[in-house]
């Protein structure tokens, strides 16, 4: 078989690479949330968050080879591309979020948004929540709660804070409760940087702590939180790259149901559907003093190539009411999953906000144990059967949340295709709790 040679190539040649699931996945060609793999077998995607829009939407493609042909440099040169790209990511945001960085990735836009933050701030410590994951640089690899690496000590200029909790409870007053005991914490971790010397540059967080389990703080649950954090000069840098452009449905960004106010944002792997594209969009007075003390510059970022592609995604985005589908059918997902929690009681919960959902599996709905082992099963056994989860949870080594994130093009009939699959897997599943 091909896919048996082509195994035998990546190891040789590729050495650490792993791939997803633990039966190798072959996809050949792809369209909207549907992939088909080398022998021909269709695939609902209902976790690649990169193809946005969908899997080789027509529209981005055809932007992409016209730009192509006519012209693709860097950001030394004027063109108009990136211009139009920045304005309109602008436009997207709250007042006094007016300026773009172009980077590659959404690393690069997380590394940058630290040298921005520090710089401005003056500070040299950060915070982040548990079990955060913000990239890959070697700044942010000193960062990375979501993972356990050997030999590893951590940096006295890092602190972590819990993620929000999983479950609030709706009662107004049992919320304040809550958010007062965060903040709390928040102020804790403020002062104990500032006791290793340390004052908060940044406070960075995912809008909906994806690598945390995902989690869906309330509107104004981080407010007295942020305070603790601004009061000593330290900036907020929020990260979308997961939940942001317009997948929770009610907004262009997820921080926007939050009732946050960020300094920074950043975005990454799905604003060029498949293309590297990632955006930092700050104040301008806190580029601006970056670029008074400091430069950066990008080879291939904001090129105009990419630069259509992401104008094009934003484009299809309003022409095909994507934010609505993705609230319309995320709740109807939502729905769906949470209709099988008494047939299903390794269901402990469903979790998150359109289409970002993430489906907790226990033991028994009465202890609420994590079923890890069993969760892995789980995706492994739905990849074979012809959809495609991924796993996330409070520890990257011992995952039991189901990660439900799809092309915002998920429809109706791919949310039956879902179901009935997990159905049917979940109902495989007690025999593997022995």
């Amino acid at each position: 078989m091909l896919s048996e040679d082509l195994i035998v190539r990546r190891r040789r040649v590729l050495r650490g690479l792993r791939q997803y699931y633990d039966l190798p996945f072959h996809p050949i060609r792809g369209e909207g949330c549907w992939l088909y793999d080398v022998e021909g077998r269709k695939v609902l995607d209902a976790y690649n968050n990169v193809p946005h829009v969908g899997h080789c939407h027509p529209h981005v493609v055809e932007a992409i080879c016209r730009q192509v042909r006519e012209l693709n440099t860097n950001t030394r040169y004027l063109f108009e591309p990136i211009v139009e790209y920045a304005e309109k990511l602008v436009a997207t945001m709250p007042d006094g979020l007016d300026a773009c960085i172009f980077t590659c990735t959404g690393s690069e836009a997380n590394d940058l948004a630290w040298r921005l933050a520090s710089n401005f701030s003056g500070n040299t410590g950060v915070i982040t929540s548990e079990n955060a994951y913000h990239g890959n640089t070697t700044f942010l690899d000193q960062i990375d709660g979501s993972s356990t690496k050997a030999r590893r000590e951590n940096p006295n200029w890092w602190i972590r804070v819990p993620a929000p909790p999983a479950r609030q409870s709706g009662d107004a007053r049992e919320d304040k409760v809550a958010a007062v005991a965060y903040a709390g914490q928040c102020a804790s971790a403020v002062a104990e940087l500032i006791g290793r010397g340390h004052p908060p540059a940044a406070f960075y967080f995912e809008s909906l702590f994806c690598t945390d389990g995902i989690r869906v703080p309330r509107p104004g649950f981080m407010g007295e939180a942020i305070s603790k954090v601004r009061e000593v000069g330290g900036l907020i840098i929020v990260d979308e790259v997961q939940a942001g452009l317009a997948r929770c449905g009610t907004d262009w960004w997820a921080f926007q149901n939050l009732g946050v106010e960020p300094d920074i944002v950043v975005m990454g792997k799905p604003m060029g559907n498949g293309l590297p594209v990632g955006v930092v969009v700050a104040r301008h007075e806190i580029v601006d003093a970056f670029y008074a003390r400091d430069r950066y510059f990008n080879t291939f970022a904001g090129n105009p190539v990419c630069c259509a592609a992401g104008i094009a995604v934003l484009e299809v985005i309003e022409r095909e009411q994507l934010k609505l589908n993705a609230l319309r059918i995320g709740t109807l997902l939502k729905r769906k999953i949470e209709g099988l929690m008494e047939r299903h009681p390794n269901i402990g919960g469903v979790r998150g906000r359109g289409l970002l959902l993430g489906i907790e599996l226990v033991i028994d709905q009465s202890t609420m144990t994590p079923a890890s082992r069993q969760a892995r099963w789980v995706i492994n056994e739905m990849c074979r059967r012809g959809v495609l989860v991924g796993l996330t949870g409070p520890d990257r080594n011992a995952r039991n949340i189901l990660k439900v994130r799809p092309p915002l093009v998920f429809d109706e009939h791919a949310v039956d295709v879902f179901m009935t699959t997990l159905d049917a897997v979940l109902a495989d599943l007690p025999s593997r709790l022995e």
